[in-house]
């Protein structure tokens, strides 16, 4: 009898140490998913962010042509308008900081 009690914890030690393996692999695995949508997330980010500088070189010629072409008023325009979102931001931010 003392010896199917001794067998039988050995299995209990053996399977809590098992559970414990199989839940460290679960972790791993969790952390390994995490980390690769992450890196999605991040490769996205560098599409949009590669976009933005392309739509963001194209306004800047199209403004330098306007402004060779000599339309005053719209580089003006313009001007006031760059000038007015940065005040805005730096108002809005400043309350907010």
């Amino acid at each position: 009898m003392g010896d199917a009690y001794e067998r039988e914890q050995q299995n209990n030690a053996l399977l809590n140490s098992l559970s414990s393996k199989v839940s460290n692999l679960k972790s791993v695995t969790i952390d390994i998913h995490d980390n690769a949508r992450d890196q999605d997330t991040l490769d996205h980010s560098n599409d949009a962010f590669s976009s933005f500088s392309t739509n963001l070189k194209g306004s800047a010629s199209r403004l330098t042509r306007m402004a060779k072409q000599g339309d005053t008023v719209a580089v003006l325009k313009v001007a006031g308008i760059v000038v007015g979102v940065g005040l805005l931001l730096w108002i809005v931010l400043g309350w907010i900081f």
